[in-house]
């Protein structure tokens, strides 16, 4: 079984990252926290977490951020979850972003998990603050994948 390289690309995934914790805010999203992970694994650059209170609220923070960076022509690799509403994961390649319902991320943990990840300050006034614009994100090509 072959591996993918990622090349990270720093300032435009801390942009995505930002523009999902943005995004996840806007639909009163709970306990946002970005976590820089680049150094830690080749999965991905940023891991976005969040929470909301029931499933509902789970699939509409989803939306949104899908919605949203989709308006920038940003598009997810794979979207996992969405039919339960407990944990969605939005995989956009170099962030990841996991909306749990409060009871799911306790359950969890993946705060503990990734508690070596430098965590990203965000932004005072989110709501507000003007975010880098974004790269569209390109599907990674079947020789990459075999790579390695």
């Amino acid at each position: 079984m072959g591996c993918i390289r990622r090349v990270p690309i720093v300032p435009a995934s801390k942009a995505r990252a930002l523009a999902i914790a943005k995004a996840s805010l806007e639909k009163k999203a709970d306990d946002v926290l970005v976590l820089s992970v680049a150094k830690l694994t080749s999965v991905a650059d940023y891991l976005v977490l969040c929470s909301a209170e029931t499933d509902r609220q789970v699939r509409a923070i989803a939306a949104h951020v899908d919605s949203t960076l989709s308006v920038k022509r940003v598009f997810p690799l794979s979207t996992e979850g969405a039919s339960t509403g407990q944990w969605i994961l939005i995989d956009y390649g170099d962030v990841v972003a996991h909306i749990f319902r409060t009871d799911t991320r306790r359950h969890y943990a993946l705060d503990k998990l990734w508690s070596d990840a430098r965590r990203v300050r965000l932004p005072d006034d989110m709501s507000s603050a003007p975010l880098a614009p974004l790269r569209p994100v390109r599907k990674r090509s079947t020789r990459a994948r075999q790579h390695g």
